[in-house]
Order: structure tokens, then sequence, then C-alpha cells
């Protein structure tokens, strides 16, 4: 059931009529149900069955935590527990790849062993409900929370609340565990901010996404076939419509989430706005930069703090190797992380030399070097995303070779798609970029739930009337639905 869907938009009212009819002492149960009955729409039950698992190691291990007097006893049940949650997701998301990789290994060498191949399993939200069991354990283990959940049914709710199930925020249980004990009641503002955040969202994935998706899978499905500048905007574009798929799927699952009265983490910030890559990861998945900075980076660097700031860029750099692998089982990921940890890293070791530079040229606080700055970080991740999308490191390294090599293809590319449809692509970035301006901006884009009535109606009927008129595919599903 994806948020961009007729069943979904009847789902929602349903949840709210059980909410309203089970009571307050219900209402656990009710969002568990939600919860499962949502993830089972997608039809695999084995992930489910998954989820319960890393739910019920994580609880076990939590109440384990709680009640070992020895450090040692801790140490061997937090890692028993991680390690259980990794194989989980090792298991569904990246046997094939290992295997293949081994197999291809052990021919090189002239080996003849063969692993043989499992079937490749969907792992659609895998990732995240491991990683926040993950962080469940940790901030226990370190006591960065008191207690372990105690009530079995909030702790799968934790786990398994269905606006953030499939794509994130990866909540902490400090965050999110007292908002769903919290006494619910109908919210007429929250409820008012939720629609139309969730409005917003179905706008940015149904009329921008999809719409730069014809040109982006034209193109990136067939790279070969093209050359210069069809790879630029292809490349280009689909920097926008991974931000405007994620952000818009973003928007929905904290609009559904505020209708209930719970707020989940906002995972951007204006990105594309950033200054340095480092600025960028603080403003792109919020919730997974923060997770990969407090659970991989930080104790990393601790670890090599005598190595000053070689220490740093090196535990930089195997951060982001490792949050190119969760994003998923290629080597095109590896290098798409691979390649921030490098641009982190070298900043952080041209940091001393660039305040220098600044300083004797005496443009710190220009305004030219804050633009020139913005340019440079949008085009690195630009570049980096050429690896995110391609299929194959043989693509990526086509698209890279050839970007500036002619204008081939532009007559098919034009051919296959109107300008009708590039119009109604520009047309909705300018609608999008100029909302956000307003919304960033204007007290009144901040505060619009005290806007007029008429006002509110216009905007929400603009907002249905643009997804009900170049909405492509209901059943289109979200880019990140594949980490």
């Amino acid at each position: 059931m994806n948020f961009n869907s007729i069943e979904y938009l009847l789902f929602i009212p349903l949840v709210f009529l059980c909410l309203k009819l089970g009571g307050e002492r219900l209402r656990w149960l009710v969002l568990l149900g939600a919860s499962f009955y949502f993830y089972l729409t997608l039809k695999h039950l084995y992930l489910l069955v998954a989820l319960l698992a890393v739910a019920l190691v994580s609880y076990a291990c939590g109440l384990a935590l709680a009640a070992c007097a020895s450090e040692r006893g801790k140490r061997a049940v937090f890692w028993s527990g991680v390690a259980a949650n990794l194989m989980v997701l090792v298991a569904l998301k990246y046997l094939p790849f290992l295997e293949k990789n081994l197999n291809a290994l052990c021919a090189g060498a002239g080996l003849h062993l063969a692993v043989p191949e499992t079937r490749v399993f969907v792992s659609i939200g895998v990732s995240y409900f491991v990683f926040q069991a993950i962080s469940y354990l940790i901030d226990l283990y370190l006591e960065v929370e008191e207690k372990p959940e105690r009530h079995l049914g909030y702790f799968l709710l934790y786990l398994s609340f269905f606006p953030k199930l499939l794509q994130g925020p990866i909540e902490r249980a400090g965050d999110l565990l007292p908002q769903l004990r919290a006494k619910w009641r109908f919210d007429e503002d929250n409820f008012r901010a939720g629609l139309l955040q969730f409005g917003w969202g179905m706008f940015k994935k149904a009329v921008v996404a999809d719409r730069l998706a014809l040109y982006v899978n034209t193109v990136y499905g067939d790279p070969h076939a093209y050359s210069g500048l069809p790879l630029l905007a292809a490349t280009y574009l689909y920097a926008f419509q991974l931000y405007y798929d994620f952000s818009g799927y973003t928007d929905m699952a904290l609009g559904s989430a505020r209708m209930l009265n719970i707020r989940l983490t906002q995972n951007f910030n204006t990105p594309y706005l950033a200054r340095s890559v480092a600025d960028f990861w603080r403003r792109w998945h919020v919730s997974f930069s923060r997770w990969i900075l407090d659970y991989i980076f930080k104790p990393l660097q601790m670890r090599l703090r005598d190595w000053g700031n070689l220490g740093t860029a090196t535990a930089l750099l195997v951060t982001f190797l490792v949050s190119g692998i969760w994003h998923g089982a290629s080597w095109c990921f590896v290098i798409w992380g691979g390649l921030h940890g490098v641009y982190l890293a070298a900043s952080v070791l041209y940091k001393p030399l660039q305040k220098k530079i600044h300083k004797r040229l005496g443009v710190e606080k220009s305004k030219l070097l804050a633009r020139w700055q913005t340019a440079v970080t949008f085009h690195l991740v630009c570049f980096a995303w050429i690896f995110f999308r391609s299929a194959t490191a043989a693509d990526a390294l086509y698209v890279v070779s050839h970007l500036f090599a002619g204008v081939s293809g532009v007559g098919d590319l034009l051919a296959s798609h109107g300008n009708t449809d590039l119009a109604i692509a520009a047309g909705s970035l300018l609608v999008v970029w100029g909302v956000g301006m307003v919304r960033e901006r204007s007290a009144l884009g901040r505060d619009f739930h005290a806007a007029p009535a008429p006002l509110r109606i216009a905007v929400y009927l603009a907002l249905a009337a643009g997804v009900l008129l170049f909405n492509m595919d209901s059943n289109a599903g979200f880019l990140y639905f594949n980490f």
C-alpha cells in the first residue's frame, strides 16, 4: 500500500474510526494492528516475520541489559542482540550480493568452489527497523536510555508504527515511545497541519518526482544510447527527482503521524542549498545522518583521536563506506558512499589551509563565496548521484566518461517525451521552489493553520487538482523503497 494510493487514502480514515471506537485503552492495539496490516499489504509475509524477529530479540535483550549486574554480561547481551539484528538484515538484503562476489573471487583465484545462490528477497523497511532496533540497544547499553520498554505491545509499535515503517525517519526510543504512550485526543490544529503536509508531499511525489522520472528513466535505462547533454540533463534531473520523491514520502509520513498527534523527525532541510558536503548531510536524510554520526563516526573518531585530523578523515571515510553499503547490495552504492567519504575526508584535511586562504583574500563572510560553495557542493553531490542511480558500475563509468561528449540521443529523447511533459516538469519545479521560499521566509507559510479558511481551502483544492490532473501512476513506488 503506497502513501499515494487510493487504498491508503481510505486506510487513514479507517484508522481514525477504529481509534474512536477502541478508546484510549486500546489505542496501542489499534495502531499496532494498523501497522501490521499496512506491512502485510506488501504481500511478503516474511517481512512481517523479520520485523517480529527483530522486535522480540531487541525487546528481550533490552530487558536482559537492565538485569545484568556485570559489565561483561551486558557486553555479551548487547553484542548478541546487535549480531542477531544484523543477521536478519544480511539474510534479506545482502546474501545474494555476497554469494555472487564470493563466487567471482573464487573463480578469479582458480578455486573450484561455488556457493549456491539464494533467492533475492524484497527488503522494504528492513534497514530502517533494524537500525532503529540497534539504536535502542546502543542507547540502553550506554545508558542514554535509563530503562527498557517493558510493554511488548508498545515496543512492537515503536518499531512498526506505519507512517515511518517503510522509509523512516529512523526514530529514537526516547523521542517516539513517550508520544505513543501519551493520551490521545483529536487535535484540530495537528490534523489540519498534518493534512496539508500530506497533501504537499503527495504533490511533490506525484506531480514533480514522477514527471521528472520520465526523462531520468529513459536515459539511465539505456545510458549507452546517449552522450553529452542528455546524460548531464538526466543526472541533474535525477538529483531533483530523488529529492522530491524522498522528501515527498517524508512529508506524507510526517503528515500521517501528525494527524495522529505524533511528531516524527523532519528529514530534510533544503539540502541543495548546503555550503559543504558536511552541511549537505546535516540537511539530507537527517535521521539517518544522525544515526551514522552517533553510532559509527563518533566511536571511530574516539578510537582514532591520537591521529588528529587524519583520524577524523579516516573515520569519515569508513562511516560513509558503511552508508553506501547500507543503501544497497551493489558496488555502485559502495562507490557512492566512498565518494562522499572522500569529499568529507578531504574537507577535514584541507580546512586549515582553506581558512588561511579565505582570510588572506578577505572573503570569509562574502556572499559570493557562499554562493560559490553552494554551487560546488551541489555539483559534487550530483556527480556522486551518477553512481547511486546507475544500474551497474560499468554504466556509471560510461556516464562519467561521456558527460561532455556531444549531444547524441537528444532527438530521440525529445521525440519520446513531448514539450507538454517538459513544461509540466519545469512548471512543477517552479511551484515547489516558490512555495518552499514562502514557507521558509513568510510567517503565513510557517503558521498556515492560522490562515483564513478560504485561503486554506484554496490551497487544499489546488494541491488536489494538481495531483488529479498531473498524476501519472497512483501505484508508482518510492525510490527509497529500494534501500
